[in-house]
């Protein structure tokens, strides 16, 4: 699978909530995407951590990239969308930049199953989440 980053970055555009929280994809392949955001004040909770929305958001584009990396490379399927997530907040980010990878931990016909986890740009866990997709009819 060729995977162009510029057309998936230019198909995204269009989360509008994830471009607004500044969130950049960095990376795709088959096997991770890579997702990361600078933290600002719009993003911190009233304690001055990171709010909860802020790193589920990041976490959410990430899987949204993944799943859908087939068919935004030409792959004739319909369009993947969460049907649950789960996430995990594991400790407070400390630091300028969350970063957010996928795996695929199993993938169907119609349903999908990813990781997703969270880190600080100190290197420590933020939080998890497990995203389950399913797969609409085709384009």
């Amino acid at each position: 699978m060729e995977i162009d980053l510029e057309k998936i970055r230019k198909y995204f555009e269009a989360d509008r909530f994830a471009a607004a929280a500044g969130i950049v994809i960095e990376s795709a392949s088959e096997d991770c995407v890579r997702c990361s955001m600078e933290i600002g004040a719009m993003h911190r909770n009233a304690g001055g951590v990171v709010q909860g929305g802020a790193i589920f958001t990041l976490a959410d584009l990430c899987f949204a990239v993944h799943s859908n990396l087939a068919r935004l490379c030409g792959a004739d399927e319909g369009i993947t969308v969460g049907q649950s997530c789960s996430i995990s907040f594991l400790k407070s980010g400390r630091g300028s930049r969350l970063t957010a990878e996928s795996a695929c931990l199993s993938r169907g016909r119609t349903m999908s199953v990813y990781r997703v986890t969270v880190k600080d740009d100190l290197g420590s866990a933020v939080a998890e989440m497990h995203g389950n997709g399913f797969t609409t009819q085709k384009r």
